[in-house]
């Protein structure tokens, strides 16, 4: 829903008091400042019938406010919301839900496949795409650098194509994307970033779903990591499912959030690890090529720039440039979480003199440290991008950073 003009609230407001509350409950920010920022309630206290065709509003000062929500289903049933103003630290929000009888919307955000590809759209405004096949070298460039499973194009708000594919310079990289570099199992070298070697790859494996809506709508793959040295029959010893959800923030035009989650296991008996390296795994990302040492920077969570960045750890980065959007720049502002292993995270940014001043960007969990990655266990890593036109204040990229890491507080009301 939308801003709607007073009489209608008004009368919005006598309908809404005239229905059976089904639910209230309170949001309280403590200690922290936030800003677009998802909210998750648990809806396991409401009978399954209920929980479809729901309205939610929020309570401001006696009057009821109505907001866009999703529901999620699963092994249990949630219902997402995003609190779009500057939530102050201190504050608390009250919320209610009531039985809804209005038709349903069109879903806005939705996920197209074709053969190649998965293309997320927002109200027919392209997002990103995901690779699903093979793509190819340029005519002339050897066949082995041919690789799926990574996002291009992204696209900011105002539709400026930020992330590149196969640069004359590192044909191997692929837009945002994540594969581990330097990797040995016992005394044999597996490399699945670095394609011309062949020692290894990573590949798209299958779908495994998708999700439209009005507020937030993405998709789950199958990855797998390719070890061309082992036997025929043995080539996959890492599996991977990344999540990748977009999220609408309804009230600014020129931002919104991308979440990308990842989970490792090894597919063999014996422990892979990950080599400590400046490349490899996380969240690493090729830049247009548009953004050069003069036309691009970079802000951390701790205060550095470009200069400084490389092999600094931090909470998050703004990596940002010029644009042919009308606000003249565009960027992302990435984000680790706390649960990230390494966090705050080592990260690798290519210094200025390096590649013509062109940007890399990459959050690396063995910049520093090797990784050993066990049988039966599952390694998860989660990752927030704000994909922006114009700019992002430390500040905000602070309240952020908040709404990924420490979320609000969702207190229910008691319901004697």
């Amino acid at each position: 829903m939308r801003k709607l003009p007073f009489i209608l609230l008004l009368l919005l407001n006598q309908f809404v008091c005239a229905q059976q509350e089904l639910l209230r409950f309170d949001v309280s920010s403590g200690d922290y400042s936030y800003i677009d920022c998802p909210v998750m309630v648990d809806l396991s206290i409401l009978s399954p019938e209920i929980n479809e065709n729901l309205a939610l509003f929020e309570i401001l000062n006696g009057k009821y406010i109505p907001l866009d929500h999703q529901l999620e289903s699963g092994n249990q049933a949630f219902m997402w919301f995003v609190i779009n103003d500057k939530f102050e630290p201190g504050s608390k929000k009250t919320f209610v839900l009531i039985k809804d009888t209005l038709e349903e919307q069109n879903l806005q955000i939705r996920v197209q496949k074709t053969q190649d590809e998965l293309k997320l759209t927002d109200n027919k405004r392209n997002i990103l795409n995901y690779r699903l096949s093979e793509k190819l070298p340029p005519e002339g460039i050897d066949t082995i650098y041919r690789r799926s499973a990574y996002i291009h194009p992204l696209w900011s708000p105002g539709g400026e194509i930020l992330s590149r594919i196969q640069p004359p310079d590192h044909f191997h990289h692929y837009g945002i994307w994540n594969p581990y570099t330097l990797t040995h199992i016992n005394d044999r070298e597996i490399d699945y970033w670095n394609l011309a070697k062949g020692l290894g790859t990573v590949r798209f494996a299958g779908l495994l779903s998708t999700i439209e809506g009005n507020l937030f709508g993405g998709f789950s793959v199958h990855k797998e990591h390719i070890d061309f040295g082992a036997s025929e029959f043995k080539r996959v010893n890492i599996n991977e499912t990344l999540e990748v959800r977009y999220w609408s923030c309804s009230k600014r035009e020129n931002r919104y959030i991308i979440d990308y989650s990842t989970r490792l296991s090894n597919a063999i008996k014996d422990t892979i690890i990950f080599d400590a390296y400046r490349y490899g795994g996380g969240i690493g990302f090729r830049a247009t090529q548009k953004w050069r040492r003069e036309t691009c920077t970079v802000l951390t969570s701790e205060g550095k720039d470009r200069l400084e960045a490389d092999g600094s750890r931090a909470r998050w980065c703004i990596i940002e440039g010029i644009s042919s959007v009308d606000e003249g720049r565009s960027g992302i502002l990435f984000m680790s979480h706390p649960f990230n292993r390494e966090h705050p995270e080592p990260m690798r940014v290519w210094p200025l003199k390096s590649n013509e001043g062109q940007m890399f960007f990459e959050f690396c969990p063995i910049r520093h440290k090797e990784w050993k990655i066990l049988q039966g266990k599952v390694y998860s890593l989660k990752y927030r991008m704000i994909v922006f036109d114009g700019e992002i204040s430390a500040e905000k990229a602070e309240m952020y950073w908040n709404s990924f890491a420490r979320p609000p507080v969702v207190e229910l009301h008691n319901r004697n």
